[in-house]
């Protein structure tokens, strides 16, 4: 299998047949192995009866001892011997599988790194859950075609040529036949194929609105909403139950003539096959093989329609794999350096600029505008903003991540030690941590920075994790910060501290900020006043209040709620 630390290739992308049969391509001798081994297990399946036929015709029917005991020695034998190459074939078909699955698993890791910052404004989370929780699962049980689905097929082909030395009657019923029942069952296959990637599609957008759903359940419950979005998640719930019910309407089906018909036809060859026997034409030892070709038969009909029904689902699976590798991240032309010295980043669309070395607020009635402004000064959506007159889009991007970060109040952490959740590097935290006034959120753990926090800090409080995302932001230490409402979840006195403390920890660094806390808004250097997503005027704080009706209006709402 795949090692954990091991390249996993590169993916063919140019569909989902594609993909499965790169799975295929890149173990190529387990693959292999596993086919031989399926082919060997089937043929010797089929060598029963006609081991059985022998005993009959040769020693029991003449009453020739010596001669049964040996048939039925060779019997035992290559029983025995099946049964271990029935260990061994599903012992490498289950390697095959895993290595399919890992092998997945690293790819889309991967292409979610790769991605970086641009995967959420890509696809949702919902998305990428779904396909790491079934459909990974599913393209590793399509691979079982690799080794009893290649055996089905031989096995095939050698029964119907043992079937020609008993009966030539017996043989085109039985190479027409099983053909037949496989064309029966494709349109069956075809309409579980699309029943199953609408399901697919809805389980993702149902996963993502969990997601949405437990990140914002304290929120929607303060603002009264628990009630709608529950209808709403009702709703897409009822509809994503119908629709598993009908992809299990037409998997029911596919798996009852998957037994029923292969019986049936076992019914069939069984009678003509008893009719040539009692017309004399062939022996009653061929009969007791020919019924045993058939039932042997069974096994690869059931097989073919299985890994049929696997391929489906894993074809769907695996063009959703495709089409999350086939996003793109942020494209990035730049071929200039970033400014050798602070400069000033200026966004045209909103009139915004960032003086370098100072404190900036952004203040706006939508938060969402401010939001949208940093977005493109940081260059995480396409713009005409600049860094020292120089397009952004001009400048190389792994420079412009290196200078400049944008901190998002809402930013993902990770699960693990809290030093390595700040930190990610060997360095002094007492600072940030003293900054962004989160001593006591250490302190309060029972293992101080070496505590483990749960995946997005759920055992801390909204307000401590939002200040941990700010220990974690200063312990960067950009050139450029630019921080999205780093203080809405905070009560006033700590809010008031952190606005100081943030002023003295980035002195001499440029520092951006969105707000309406007049807390925070006091504490810079610089207020841009917001309206509609354009700039409408700039000064300090007491100028703004003195001077806008507009921002004083904002703020005094802000300060209300404050008290």
């Amino acid at each position: 299998m795949t090692d954990a630390y091991e390249d996993p290739g590169t993916p063919d992308v140019r569909g989902g047949w594609r993909y499965l049969w790169w799975l295929v391509r890149c173990q190529p001798g387990r693959s292999v192995a596993g086919a031989l081994l399926g082919s060997s297990w089937m043929v010797l399946l089929a060598a029963t009866p006609y081991l059985m036929a022998k005993a009959i015709d040769e020693g029991l029917e003449p009453g020739d001892w010596a001669a049964l005991t040996g048939w039925c020695c060779a019997l035992f034998a290559v029983g025995s011997f099946n049964a271990w190459l029935s260990i061994m074939r599903h012992r490498t078909m289950t390697r095959v599988r895993m290595d399919a699955n890992f092998r997945t698993v690293k790819v889309v890791v991967g292409q979610a790194v790769r991605l970086g910052a641009a995967l959420s404004r890509r696809t949702g989370a919902g998305e990428v859950v779904t396909i790491g929780v079934g459909d990974v699962q599913t393209i590793a049980g399509a691979l079982t075609v690799v080794g009893p689905g290649v055996g089905a097929c031989v096995a095939y082909l050698t029964v119907a040529a043992l079937l020609v030395s008993v009966s030539p009657l017996l043989a085109a019923v039985v190479l027409l036949g099983i053909p037949a029942i496989v064309l029966l069952v494709g349109p069956f296959l075809s309409r579980l194929q699309g029943a199953e990637t609408e399901y697919r599609d809805r389980q993702g957008v149902l996963t993502s609105r969990i997601a949405d759903l437990a990140g914002g359940l304290r929120v929607l419950n303060g603002l009264g909403g628990k009630g709608l979005v529950t209808d709403a998640f009702h709703r897409d719930s009822q509809r994503l139950r119908a629709q598993g019910y009908r992809v299990s309407a037409v998997t029911s089906w596919v798996q009852a003539l998957g037994v029923g018909l292969p019986t049936l036809f076992l019914a069939v060859v069984t009678w003509l096959a008893a009719r040539l026997a009692a017309q004399g034409e062939i022996t009653v030892g061929e009969l007791v093989a020919v019924y045993g070709y058939v039932a042997v038969l069974v096994g690869p009909v059931a097989f073919w329609v299985e890994c049929g029904y696997q391929l489906s689902r894993g074809v769907v699976a695996a063009r959703r794999v495709v089409r999350f590798l086939c996003l793109e991240p942020m494209e990035d032309r730049g071929t200039r350096d970033a400014p050798a010295e602070p400069s000033v980043l200026h966004d045209p669309e909103s009139g915004v600029r960032i003086l370098p070395g100072r404190l900036t607020a952004l203040a706006c009635a939508r938060p969402t505008d401010t939001a949208t402004v940093l977005d493109r000064l940081a260059r995480y959506t396409p713009s005409q903003a600049t860094w020292a007159g120089v397009p952004l889009d001009e400048i190389r991007l792994p420079q412009i991540r290196e200078h400049i970060l944008l901190a998002d109040h809402e930013a993902d952490l990770f699960a693990g030690p809290l030093r390595e959740v700040i930190m990610g590097a060997d360095s002094d935290p007492a600072a940030a941590i003293h900054a962004a006034v989160a001593a006591d959120i250490v302190q309060g753990l029972p293992d101080g920075l070496d505590s483990p926090m749960d995946a997005q800090a759920r055992n801390l409080s909204g307000g401590q994790r939002q200040r941990i995302r700010l220990v974690r932001a200063l312990l960067a230490d950009p050139e450029v910060l630019l921080a999205i409402e780093p203080t809405s979840a905070l009560d006033a006195h700590t809010e008031a501290l952190v606005a100081k403390r943030l002023h003295e920890a980035r002195e001499g660094r440029t520092t951006a900020v969105t707000t309406t806390s007049p807390l925070v808004l006091d504490h810079a250097d610089t207020v841009l006043y917001l309206v509609d997503g354009k700039l409408a005027a700039t000064g300090t704080h007491q100028q703004l209040l003195t001077e806008e009706p507009g921002y004083r209006a904002l703020v005094a709402r802000d300060a209300e709620v404050m008290k």
